[in-house]
């Protein structure tokens, strides 16, 4: 039993170790997301690592003009030297005291050792009396005996090593090389202590930095900020005023697209407010009058078969007019619903025109109304048949209905390398300026109680053109009062999705 829960106890901790660190997970990611902590890092690094980067500079650059001012200055005296050992045939002759202490004045002064080396590559005088006497071969010591003196910098072991050659007067030969090794423990402490320095003013800036850092992730964040909060708002319901928000470029661009949608928003719900509206009203109207009627057949006793049947023939056009409305609203919600799954085929539009022309004539001759379609080439186009249809039966139908007796209906077609182009032209009614631009609204009527007496739902146009902008096409009206109305229709030859 100790066992069992034991490793239940285990389990429990690992688990909540397993929970604890992936809440730490995702606290670590969710803070780097933050414009604010993202502004705060930047400024941070803008500030600290160019001053890193300059202090590496400086010390670098300083450490070796150091080096290359020291090692110039000895090359220098070790020349002056040079010509006076090689002046006093210092190597052939007798030695010189005077030289002598010459070598080790220099050697006191550099806090360095200084050699002096024979043709034999030996060792003829040392500053330091260790190995006096004793052979030396170098690459820099042969060199030097090839007329050519060097220098070098062993930052490692901190000091600067120089050769010069001892020329031969008479031949202009090398007859020997003075070697000076000179300690750099002065150029390190005084890097050191610009380092302190500089160092001390990196600090300071890293302060300055952090203090700006944050100061300009505040100050830069809270018009976003406030940006959020009147976006948050709008999920308790519309604000009255609209966003303005100008204190950058990005912020300007960000509220004009906000204002932009909240305005599209509250056209919509209003849209939506009229449209329900509408849809009470039209359908409550059809049930009033079906009530009356059978209200009127209820409170008459013995009523008269003509009367009767009067009565039920009003109430079977109220009954055919409810059922429009209906049809006409399912279709618009099919139409909304299936938006983004047009069943597309290749179909030719003067084969289908035809079909509906036909299907309409019978209507456009109880009013002796002329339709006909106008063909100027064949065409085909990538379409949903059915919705196209529904589309154009519409706008037909809307040229037969709101057209006088004895009209015309003129359909033509044609198409350019693009787009299909159908218009639908009558002589009818016409539609007033001031109603052309509400004519696609649904339920909108120019005049309800002519298109009452004809039967219309206000819901033709709608459809008609939520079916072409479904095809990513157009449709357009032109009209004149008494002198007929047009509407044309652009449709893509090839449908892009």
């Amino acid at each position: 039993m100790r066992r069992i829960r034991a490793i239940q106890n285990t389990s429990i901790q690992n688990g909540e170790l397993v929970i604890i660190s992936g809440v730490k997970k995702y606290l670590k990611w969710n803070i780097l997301k933050s414009l604010r902590v993202r502004i705060i890092l930047l400024v941070i690094l803008v500030g600290i690592v160019p001053a890193f980067v300059l202090r590496g500079v400086v010390l670098s650059s300083y450490e070796k003009r150091e080096v290359a001012m020291r090692t110039a200055e000895i090359q220098n005296q070790c020349t002056i030297l040079c010509n006076q050992l090689s002046d006093a045939n210092y190597l052939t002759g007798e030695t010189s005291e005077v030289l002598r202490s010459e070598l080790v004045q220099m050697s006191n002064i550099y806090s360095g050792r200084v050699m002096v080396i024979d043709h034999d590559f030996r060792i003829q005088e040392d500053t330091y009396d260790m190995d006096k006497g004793k052979t030396i071969v170098s690459e820099d010591v042969i060199r030097c005996f090839q007329g050519k003196g060097t220098s070098n910098y062993d930052a490692k072991n901190r000091y600067i090593e120089v050769t010069s050659p001892i020329l031969d007067k008479g031949a202009e030969k090398s007859v020997g090389v003075m070697l000076i090794s000179v300690s750099t423990d002065m150029i390190v402490d005084s890097v050191h202590e610009l380092d302190e320095r500089i160092l001390i003013v990196c600090l300071t800036i890293g302060i300055v930095a952090v203090i700006l850092a944050f100061s300009a992730g505040f100050v830069m964040v809270r018009p976003f900020q406030r940006i959020s909060r009147s976006i948050a708002a709008v999920t308790e319901g519309y604000d009255a005023d609209y966003l303005h928000e100008q204190t950058y470029t990005e912020t300007m661009l960000i509220s004009d697209a906000f204002n932009k949608m909240l305005g599209r928003m509250k056209v919509l719900d209003d849209s939506r407010n009229e449209f329900v509206s509408n849809v009470s009203h039209e359908l409550k109207t059809p049930l009033t009058s079906m009530k009356v009627l059978a209200d009127s057949l209820l409170i008459q006793k013995d009523v008269p078969a003509e009367l009767y049947k009067e009565f039920m023939g009003d109430l079977s056009e109220e009954i055919e007019r409810e059922n429009k409305i209906i049809n006409d609203l399912l279709s618009l919600v099919k139409m909304d619903k299936t938006a983004n799954t047009l069943n597309i085929k290749s179909e030719n539009m003067n084969v289908l025109i035809e079909k509906i022309l036909k299907r309409l004539r019978p209507i456009a001759a109880t009013r002796n109304i002329e339709l006909v379609l106008e063909s100027f080439r064949p065409v085909t186009a990538e379409i949903d048949e059915m919705k196209m249809s529904l589309a154009l039966t519409n706008l037909v139908e809307n040229a037969i209905k709101y057209n006088k007796d004895d009209g015309w209906v003129h359909v033509s077609l044609n198409a350019d390398h693009k787009n299909c182009y159908i218009e639908v032209a009558d002589s009818g009614i016409g539609i007033p300026e001031g109603a052309i631009e509400h004519v696609f609204e649904r339920f909108y009527r120019v005049d309800k109680s002519h298109s009452r007496e004809i039967g219309g739902t206000g819901l033709g146009l709608a459809i008609a053109r939520s079916a072409v902008v479904m095809h990513r096409g157009a449709v357009r009206v032109y009209s004149q009062v008494d002198a007929g109305t047009t509407f044309t229709v652009r449709i893509p030859l090839t449908y892009v999705s």
